[in-house]
């Protein structure tokens, strides 16, 4: 059975994409720990980050670094964190969330709550420093 990722890449479930290639995709967290909170996910369903192919890893990471790059464009914060906890979807995938002190990247802490409207808007903003520099 597929997972909620790969159903999202599938167009089946709706998100927010920033950004996608023949072998990646990057969308918002709907339950975001920071206004910003990208996730990045090979196109290739694997369940464990360190199962992934190193050629497939490897780009994943270059992939992040360049979607990492337009959320600091887009968002104001210190820094991008990089998290990988791969225990709440079988499908490998990094978390990208905008920093302002080490707190932010609790994932213990509360989510936020999101507005549709901000986060489309947020996600075209994103889109844009990811496909225009």
């Amino acid at each position: 059975m597929p997972s909620v990722f790969s159903k999202i890449i599938n167009g089946e479930i709706p998100c927010y994409k920033i950004a996608e290639d023949e072998r990646f995709f990057a969308f918002l967290d709907i339950s975001p720990l920071a206004i910003g909170h990208t996730l990045v996910v090979p196109k290739k369903e694997v369940d464990y980050i360190f199962d992934v192919e190193d050629e497939l890893l490897a780009g994943m990471m270059v992939f992040a670094k360049k979607v990492a790059l337009a959320i600091g464009k887009s968002v104001p914060c210190k820094r991008i964190g990089v998290a990988v906890i791969g225990l709440e979807v079988p499908h490998a995938h990094v978390h990208l969330v905008p920093l302002q002190q080490i707190s932010d990247i609790d994932f213990s802490r509360p989510k936020l709550i999101t507005d549709p409207e901000k986060m489309k808007f947020l996600a075209e903003k994103i889109s844009h420093a990811y496909l225009y520099g």
